[in-house]
């Protein structure tokens, strides 16, 4: 009788080698996908701004929603501890909107519930995050950075008619 160990033992090491090659292959396939074919971008650094200078400097100056063209809007949003300046912004249905935000103090994060926009907001710096709103109702905005002892309180909310 042959001993098969040797065997056994190679399809082992086979079973083990294949999957730790594949996952990883997989997953660097998927982003090259995701980042080329289907245009997901991560949301970058724009430009520099002041942050003791922001009421002095457009478009923080003004902070709010203004229309660039029909159905285009811009809405500039401070973040500062605690809250975002404006707290609630109101856009028409099937808008396309680009948020240009920066903060006041230090990181924050800012992500709308149910879209895709998610950026990170760090003073000195402009973040420019674009999204299309196809279905009417309120969409919560939060900060996902830890910010201090309020973080808890910051929000705001985008209401779609």
């Amino acid at each position: 009788m042959r001993d098969n160990s040797k065997f056994v033992g190679y399809l082992f090491e086979v079973a083990w080698i294949l999957p730790s090659v594949a996952i990883p292959v997989t997953l660097f396939v998927a982003v090259v996908i995701t980042a080329f074919a289907v245009g997901i971008r991560v949301p970058t650094d724009v430009g520099r701004v002041d942050p003791q200078a922001l009421a002095q400097t457009v478009p923080f100056d003004n902070p709010g929603i203004r229309e660039m063209a029909p159905g285009v809007y811009e809405a500039t949003v401070i973040a500062q501890t605690f809250a975002f300046t404006p707290g609630e912004i109101e856009i028409p249905l099937d808008s396309k909107v680009t948020f240009t935000l920066t903060s006041r103090d230090v990181i924050h994060g800012f992500k709308i519930e149910g879209t895709d926009v998610n950026g990170m907001i760090v003073p000195g710096q402009i973040t420019k995050v674009t999204t299309t709103f196809r279905r009417p109702g309120e969409y919560l905005i939060v900060c996902h950075e830890f910010c201090g002892a309020g973080h808890h309180l910051m929000f705001g909310k985008v209401i779609v008619k």
